[in-house]
């Protein structure tokens, strides 16, 4: 199926109504591509008629389909590397650090948003295993969230294909954390029993699910128009406990989110720490 004159600006605005997602222009083919197969087996003629019978006929199992259909589900196990070097070599060492000051050693909430098909949480919980060794005794938590159930079903199982675990940039890993079962590579039982998995979409209130040591948040906050981005960033700062970091993804930053938003550098990776205010250098004398 195909876009007729004036029906892309209606699914742009279908698409940031369900999802927050800001399509721009040039997204007409991923439209066509991915919403056309729904339309036509809901007997659609066309994008418009597409667009009112959503809004005002669709069922939950609809909208789901949509919301499945319209974001990004690409991801790899250890992507981009450097969040989780600097996960392993700075933040988690002195969250535990924090975490003996406030008299509450051996825990950690981890937060995975937008956490896709769980590669990313199960990727964390790989890096806490390697730090910590032994989690005896430790009581540890990701939550790991998304706003397409059938996505989150699928990381849930914990099974991914042999040519995906391959291009994890760290195949050791990979072994040591992944086994071989019918279907795929299965992510061994001390990992997945580390990862909740929630449905959740970041327009809507998410406070409750806090306070977290550290939230990873990348590679979505990209697709928002710009208020949205800086509203879910903030709000996304306001789970973390007070010593807790924020992690983006390569091409984000949050510069113009305010003064707290203070980017540092931490193994290559660009991180924040939002409730710490960044020391101000000496004056000359």
């Amino acid at each position: 199926m195909q876009l007729r004159t004036g029906e892309l600006a209606l699914m742009r605005q279908l698409a940031l109504q369900l999802t927050g997602v800001a399509l721009d222009e040039s997204k007409g083919y991923l439209i066509e591509t991915r919403l056309g197969a729904i339309a036509e087996r809901l007997g659609c003629n066309n994008f418009n008629e597409f667009y009112f019978r959503t809004r005002y006929q669709a069922d939950p199992k609809l909208l789901e389909e949509i919301v499945e259909a319209i974001t990004t589900h690409e991801t790899i196990f250890f992507r981009d590397g450097a969040p989780f070097e600097a996960l392993q070599f700075k933040l988690l060492p002195e969250v535990i650090d924090a975490r003996e000051r406030m008299g509450q050693n051996k825990r950690l909430r981890i937060w995975s948003a937008a956490c896709s098909t769980g590669q990313e949480p199960y990727s964390i919980g790989m890096v806490v295993h390697e730090l910590l060794r032994s989690l005896d005794g430790w009581d540890v938590q990701i939550l790991a969230t998304d706003i397409a159930k059938p996505t989150l079903e699928t990381a849930q199982r914990g099974v991914f294909a042999e040519h995906d675990v391959a291009r994890s940039q760290k195949p050791l890993l990979m072994q040591k954390y992944l086994e071989k079962t019918p279907g795929g590579m299965r992510v061994v039982d001390s990992v997945r029993r580390l990862v909740q998995f929630r449905q959740l979409n970041l327009l809507e209130p998410f406070g409750a699910h806090g306070p977290f040591d550290i939230v990873f948040l990348r590679n979505v906050l990209i697709y928002f128009a710009a208020e949205t981005r800086l509203d879910i960033a903030r709000r996304v700062a306001g789970t973390l406990l007070p010593h807790g970091w924020l992690v983006v993804g390569a091409a984000e930053n949050l510069l113009d989110a305010g003064p707290q938003f203070a980017p540092q550098t931490h193994c290559r990776a660009t991180v924040y720490q939002p409730a710490v205010q960044p020391v101000a250098p000496a004056g000359r004398r």
